[in-house]
């Protein structure tokens, strides 16, 4: 059952002053029943001990976005605000929905990297985002588009969506060990010898590519941890998305270009290009679908491929600037 706040304490806060929006809270924690129950305690203690309204929006196995989606109805009809607390996938699917239903997004990260999170200078541990919520206003945040899905940190085509399906498909099989996972990465990297053709507009001026992979980011802390060069960097969440082109298909490229970005010095790589745009249009020879990655999810979509900044921003839940933490 939803956890609601009683009667009397929504009469309590309406005598003490405005009643604020109530909190439509969609929980999908994949690390385990024990964490979820932990981190939903966590939450209810807090929103309790304000006399916040607040519930838990159900989910049920494998409906995360009809989950989100009810959170943004039941928010834009009482006024409310979706709360997302998960990874980077329950963030995305969140987000989608209330952009569509007008509404804004609470965030209490609890996936493996948090981007999205780290770079709005939001706390990780769940009691503290809580806390934080409660003392936040919306406020606009520039987000993605690839074919009108919405991304809040990256989307990409080419190499990077194929290791992650790849990475999945043997999780599926052969259970999530880390060493399974690196040698189903090394397949893919050996196997994937396709270079796609690429539109690019940049300013308006239009230019063909060819490359193995292109990966569009709208996160400057994950841009800088790989090495893009900060006068690209500076430029995202200004109406501009960053590009970057991986060239080569040859193995030892690939190779090359996975080691430094690990080390954080992906922008001095020769085989790589990176840039800022508005517009980026991917076309491909063959096919008429291509694989795409938003946020880590992997999805078909239908070619051309176009990579957009959203027509309008998503309104977040921020504390005030003193209060948020430095990008992490």
């Amino acid at each position: 059952m939803p956890a609601v706040i009683s009667d009397p304490a929504q009469a309590a806060a309406t005598r003490a002053g405005p009643v604020e929006p109530e909190l439509f809270i969609v929980l999908n924690m994949g690390s385990g029943a024990a964490r979820k129950d932990e981190v939903r305690q966590a939450i209810e203690g807090e929103l309790t001990q304000a006399s916040r309204r607040y519930r838990f929006v159900p989910i049920a196995p494998g409906q995360i976005v009809q989950a989100c989606r009810e959170a943004a109805r039941l928010a834009s009809e009482h006024g409310g605000i979706v709360v997302a607390a998960g990874g980077d996938g329950t963030l995305n699917c969140a987000a989608q929905a209330a952009l569509a239903n007008d509404c804004p997004l609470g965030i209490i990260a609890q996936g493996t990297f948090n981007l999205f999170a780290r770079e709005l200078g939001l706390p990780l541990e769940a009691a503290e985002a809580t806390r934080m919520l409660l003392r936040a206003r919306p406020e606009p945040v520039q987000v993605g588009w690839v074919n009108q899905r919405t991304f809040l940190v990256n989307a990409s085509v080419g190499l990077y969506p194929k290791l992650l399906a790849d990475r999945e498909e043997v999780k599926h099989r052969f259970g999530r060990r880390r060493w399974i996972a690196m040698l189903a990465a090394l397949k893919t990297m050996v196997q994937w010898h396709r270079r796609l053709l690429l539109d690019v507009e940049l300013d308006g001026q239009l230019k063909q590519v060819r490359a193995a992979s292109i990966f569009v980011g709208n996160n400057r802390l994950q841009l800088r941890r790989v090495g893009i060069p900060d006068e690209v960097v500076e430029q995202i969440g200004d109406g501009r998305l960053a590009a970057v082109v991986m060239h080569s298909a040859r193995l030892g490229a690939k190779l090359r270009a996975l080691f430094d970005a690990l080390l954080g010095r992906l922008g001095s790589q020769e085989a790589v290009d990176s840039f800022t745009l508005r517009t980026l249009t991917v076309g491909a020879r063959r096919g008429r679908r291509i694989t795409v990655a938003t946020d880590g999810e992997v999805v078909q979509m239908q070619l051309p491929v176009r990579f957009t900044v959203a027509p309008r921003p998503l309104l977040v839940m921020l504390p005030p600037p003193g209060d948020r933490l430095p990008p992490r």
